[in-house]
């Protein structure tokens, strides 16, 4: 799909999945554009989480439920303890797990902090968390022509994706984050590990 869209695929190499026995991850990314779940799991396979919404986009939405992307209603928080317990029993299963817990797009990396609920998932499961960075260069420069913001339309967005000379989507994995912590500091590692201010190693 990313081939498809004309855009080039950067990753230094295939992320290494669970091992038989072990838990899945928790794969969390800052979030600029609907591009970046594509990159992320052409990368590594991971039950991906989405907003609602993605179900009904043409193209996008049809692929995404027959890649086993599960959605939830971002607006209903009476649901957010149901998504948390499905989500620890996918990591307890073997499979990794992919999040955007900013709960929005940016137009740049980072734009602002995580969200901490589904960091509890990862402490209940016992499953380490990996940070990951994805950014978009074009021409060898930093792009934002694959940001998806406010009121964009999934039409035009990708038809500015496909429009675009010579775009390249990053994904920059970083060292995986020991389950042993409360929430609030996964969260903040993991935030700060994306932003470049501290990488956590795993002990």
């Amino acid at each position: 799909m990313i081939r498809a869209l004309g855009t080039t695929l950067e990753a230094p190499a295939p992320f290494s999945g669970p091992r038989p026995g072990e838990t899945g991850s928790l794969i969390v990314s800052d979030h600029i554009s609907w591009l970046d779940a594509l990159a992320l799991l052409a990368v590594e396979p991971a039950t991906a989480l989405a907003k609602r919404e993605v179900a009904q986009w043409p193209l996008l939405g049809p692929l995404a439920e027959r890649a086993g992307v599960q959605f939830i209603d971002r607006d209903r928080i009476r649901t957010l303890p149901g998504t948390v317990a499905q989500v620890t029993a996918v990591l307890r299963g073997g499979r990794s797990v992919l999040v955007f817990p900013q709960g929005t797009t940016w137009c740049t990396e980072s734009g602002s902090g995580f969200r901490r609920a589904l960091f509890q998932a990862a402490v209940d499961a016992g499953a380490p968390v990996r940070p990951v960075t994805v950014s978009y260069r074009q021409c060898g420069e930093p792009s934002t022509v694959a940001a998806f913001l406010g009121d964009d339309t999934f039409a035009a967005s990708l038809h500015r994706v496909i429009s675009a000379r010579d775009l390249a989507v990053r994904v920059t994995p970083h060292p995986a984050l020991h389950p042993a912590r409360d929430r609030r500091a996964l969260a903040a590692a993991a935030y700060a590990a994306i932003r470049g201010t501290c990488v956590p190693a795993h002990p």
